[in-house]
């Protein structure tokens, strides 16, 4: 069975199951993504030795940034994998690896249990993420974009972020449910585990919802052309170099704004700036919310008036304010509201098109490997060295400079989509 783009003649019905399943994967990686920065405060010590509690959160997080480092590998392997043998299989092998991993950090013996095999089994499991994130997000979005209408690919590709986005609703929800329900002496003992079982709950029910996709037509038609391209990761270099500097260009403000919101904020504030976290995990589920309910009517817009418009705006205003809102994070639940609400409600003019805008860079036969390494080399250089960066530069009294860091890459970011052609209502190559 093959999918393929609907006519523009009939009366379009968005395809919502269909969208939902290739949206799935992604939403469990980043539930579980989430959960591993966010629950950090209750289980950094269960994996590193007692008795400094700074040290265990940066280890922690200093495994977190390591496992980022696979995802470029996971991006080549599974992008590659993709382009010779389908973005279904693809698509199910990722979701397999990421609900494997999340099950068994949900399992794993503590450091008091085992020593320092604790941390390195941990380790491994979130290099079995990292592999599978990797594939993901690639192959995911070359799916979106090869089964949508042209004129309608900015909508489809809102349905990336919709799923990705309720998932990361429902991991800070639980986090602020759990904050609130359980002491915290409980929450370090057992309570962080039941975020990563659920996850692995998830997993199943994407497996099954994937399993009834059906190949796209674009893969169908190029197949073959993939199996003759020799070095397809240097080909992408060599022949689409543009691609390849305005992919690494926005993504490096995308995973920095996503990391910064979804993830960093939340240890900084608590940890730091000495917020309630009751009060941070209430802020960041309203603003998700936000972030979810934007997704659809910003990929309309896109639609209707152009990516670069939409993008231009998003690094602009970022650049500008970033710095401004982090004076925000402090006690206080309407500070917060406003740093996660202003942040997030801008960051969706990129996430709901940005399957999209990646899915019109390359051709069918390197589209996989194309947004798999490149796209997770920069999310892997920017976006899982954040926690870690924000840690150590408030560890040492300056976490201002976080916060201009990401600035300066909003500008850069700014000259980047300035620069990129218009792709709006292009068929795909």
């Amino acid at each position: 069975m093959v999918e393929s783009p609907v006519d523009p003649q009939v009366k379009h019905r968005l395809p919502v199951r269909k969208l939902f399943a290739a949206s799935v994967g992604n939403a469990l990686e980043w539930f579980d993504w989430t959960i591993y920065a966010t629950f950090s405060i209750y289980f950094a010590s269960a994996f590193f030795p007692s008795g400094n509690d700074t040290l265990a959160q940066i280890n922690t997080f200093a495994t977190y940034a390591l496992a980022f480092f696979f995802r470029p590998l996971g991006g080549v392997l599974l992008g590659r994998f993709a382009d010779l043998k389908g973005r279904k299989p693809a698509m199910i092998l990722t979701i397999v690896l990421m609900a494997g991993g999340s099950i068994a950090i949900a399992v794993l013996p503590t450091f008091e249990q085992v020593g320092w095999l604790a941390p390195i089994l941990l380790l491994l499991a979130r290099v079995a993420q990292g592999l599978s994130l990797g594939g993901e997000v690639s192959n995911a979005s070359a799916y979106l974009g090869e089964i949508a209408p042209p004129a309608r690919r900015g909508r489809y590709s809102s349905f990336f972020y919709i799923s990705t986005g309720s998932a990361v609703l429902l991991a800070s929800v639980l986090g602020f449910v759990l904050a609130r329900t359980m002491d915290k002496a409980d929450l370090n003992s057992y309570g962080w585990r039941i975020p990563f079982l659920i996850g692995g709950v998830l997993g199943i029910i994407g497996l099954w919802l994937r399993r009834s996709l059906a190949e796209t037509e674009q893969f169908e038609q190029n197949k073959a052309k993939a199996r003759r391209v020799e070095r397809p990761l240097l080909t992408t270099l060599q022949q689409h170099p543009k691609a390849v500097g305005q992919i690494v260009g926005f993504t490096m403000l995308s995973t920095l704004c996503y990391y910064t919101f979804f993830s960093a904020l939340t240890p900084f504030a608590v940890k730091t700036r000495k917020a309630d976290d009751v009060d941070v995990f209430l802020a960041l589920s309203i603003a998700t919310a936000l972030f979810v309910v934007l997704q659809y009517p910003m990929g309309a817009l896109a639609d209707r008036f152009g990516r670069r418009p939409q993008l231009l705006v998003w690094a602009g205003a970022i650049a500008i304010v970033i710095v401004p809102l982090s004076t925000l994070v402090k006690p206080g639940l309407g500070n917060l509201i406003v740093v996660f609400c202003v942040g997030l409600g801008l960051y969706t003019a990129m996430t709901s098109i940005a399957p999209a805008v990646m899915s019109e860079m390359f051709p069918t036969e390197l589209r996989g490997i194309g947004i798999g390494a490149w796209y997770n080399l920069t999310v892997a250089v920017f976006g899982g060295t954040a926690p870690l960066i924000i840690n150590l530069l408030s560890a040492a009294g300056v976490p201002i400079i976080f916060f201009v860091y990401v600035a300066i890459c909003a500008a850069i970011s700014f000259v980047v989509i300035y620069r990129m052609p218009e792709t709006r209502g292009a068929e795909l190559r």
